[in-house]
């Protein structure tokens, strides 16, 4: 494979870079069980977990990586958290989980209750506390839901929204709000996490959405709108990437199928500096799709590393994967990373931690032999 220093990367996303969520801790999964049973305060809670957030934040700089998250420890669930402190939204208690692959979730649920919009949100303060201390050459690096995922799991419940094409327009809105916000917290590399894509990779899943009365096509444009209209005033210099997979729940997963059936709307009609693509086992489909790529500035992230098991793939393989990938797309525009986080929920995959920092060890050192 060839490489140059000149492929190196000094801005997000990164050439080894991560989705963001990490394992919780035995020390965070305690104390966030004794505030829920009343033994300690909310403040007493942030401060523990500002304690395992410093701690988890000087993993990943030892290792080597240059985005830092805060791993997702102060949430249950990577998306529930935030939308369900959006203005006019409300968390309930659903029938039943979300179901995976042999597995199901807590119940849970959001609706939309009133007008949607984004005034004064948690998440802000969290950010702040991450970017107050990630070292001065590291990337304090955010990670919301997309929009997508309102509409995809929130229940509307107002007569506001009887329009959906209103409900687009306030929660698009709303997003804006949102990413200057985080800007003005000093935040510069912000990503959206969406799993509502896989809705369209194939003609089957395409079809459980007719058989619910539901039109593919139009909520395929819908979405794309929707993502634009969200980042369409970020600042300049705020990078914003997406993250797409097919479920991540105690190592298992929802969907399967190849991108093909949202290619053109994900790889070329979304206005992102840069895509993580799952792309770890067969239920990713293949390579091929990224000659769909037109953009010469889109990074595509490679998620060829597996975060639902411990064991290392090999680096043979994965550089043959990635110059597989470079036949469509420069190795330019081409990063490493794990397919998904390693805890999209509180409850976490089926890892230790020591496999966790293993796999983003494994990420950096391709990453160095590839393009170093």
């Amino acid at each position: 494979m060839s490489s140059s220093s000149s492929l190196l990367r000094t801005t997000a996303p990164f050439r080894a870079d991560h989705v963001g969520s990490l394992l919780r801790t035995e020390k965070i999964k305690k104390t966030r069980l004794q505030h829920t049973a009343g033994v300690i305060t909310a403040e007493q809670l942030r401060e523990l977990e500002n304690e395992e957030i410093r701690r988890i934040v000087a993993k990943q700089e030892e290792i080597g990586l240059q985005s830092i998250t805060d791993g997702e420890f102060r949430r249950a669930w990577w998306h529930f958290d935030f939308l369900e402190n959006l203005d006019g939204v409300e968390a309930f208690e659903a029938e039943q989980g979300i179901q995976f692959h042999g597995v199901t979730t807590k119940p849970r649920g959001i609706k939309v209750t009133e007008r949607i919009d984004f005034t004064n949100h948690p998440h802000l303060d969290d950010y702040k506390f991450l970017h107050s201390i990630v070292s001065a050459d590291r990337t304090a690096k955010m990670t919301i839901p997309s929009p997508n995922m309102l509409q995809f799991r929130g229940k509307v419940a107002t007569e506001r929204y009887e329009d959906s094409d209103v409900l687009l327009q306030d929660l698009g809105l709303a997003y804006q709000k949102a990413l200057r916000a985080f800007y003005d917290a000093g935040c510069r590399y912000l990503q959206l996490d969406d799993t509502s894509w896989a809705s369209f990779f194939s003609e089957e899943t395409k079809q459980k959405l007719r058989a619910d009365g539901k039109d593919p096509d139009r909520m395929l444009a819908d979405a794309v709108k929707l993502l634009n209209l969200s980042v369409a005033n970020r600042p300049d210099d705020m990078v914003i990437t997406m993250h797409i997979c097919r479920g991540n729940f105690r190592s298992t997963w929802t969907a399967s199928g190849g991108y093909d059936g949202a290619a053109d709307a994900i790889l070329d009609q979304l206005n992102l500096n840069g895509l993580f693509m799952e792309f770890d086992d067969e239920r990713s489909g293949s390579l091929d799709v990224l000659s769909h790529v037109k953009r010469k500035d889109l990074q595509i992230v490679l998620g060829l590393v597996t975060s639902k098991t411990g064991e290392l793939e090999s680096k043979d393989a994965i550089k043959r994967r990635i110059d597989e990938a470079a036949r469509f797309v420069n190795l330019d525009q081409l990063c490493l990373s794990p397919q998904c986080g390693f805890a999209s929920t509180e409850e976490g995959n089926l890892l230790t931690e020591e496999q966790q920092w293993d796999k983003l060890r494994h990420v950096i050192e391709i990453a160095d032999e590839v393009w170093s």
